[in-house]
């Protein structure tokens, strides 16, 4: 089993589009290993986008992510990174795969909806900024529910 961080953005939360991406999540039999909703911070934002401090998009990205509140879920499941960034699609909106959460909700690659641990090892380190391991829980998805 994998954990993955998923943060649906502040576009999403205030499109009220928040039970529509887990809902999709769920289906595709990922649990829900943490879930929480709040404003991050300019800090909080900074050190969690620090690998792209420097580029000509990074002042954009953090007032973007702090400009309203957001859902940070852990999701597990097998595969889950690969699962996870299939169903997201292309980071740019406009090469994503019809039925994608990005093609069908994104306007832009700078609102995207939704962010993606890229890697099982970024996952690792993204899921721990933001979630304890003790507020990390394990259940078996539903499938006899699908």
């Amino acid at each position: 089993m994998q954990t993955t961080l998923v943060i649906i953005k502040p576009n999403g939360v205030q499109g009220g589009i928040i039970g529509e991406i887990i809902a999709r999540y769920e289906k595709a039999r990922l649990s829900i290993a943490a879930l929480r909703i709040r404003n991050i911070t300019r800090e909080e934002a900074d050190g969690f986008y620090a690998e792209h401090r420097g580029k000509g998009f990074f002042t954009e990205l953090v007032d973007f992510m702090t400009s309203g509140p957001v859902v940070l879920l852990a999701l597990r499941g097998e595969k889950a990174v690969e699962a996870v960034r299939q169903m997201n699609g292309a980071t740019n909106p406009k090469n994503a795969q019809p039925g994608t959460i990005r093609f069908d909700f994104a306007p832009s690659m700078g609102e995207n909806v939704v962010h993606s641990s890229d890697s099982p090892e970024s996952a690792a380190r993204e899921v721990a900024y933001w979630f304890k391991d003790s507020e990390l829980v394990n259940y078996p998805a539903a499938s006899h529910l699908l």
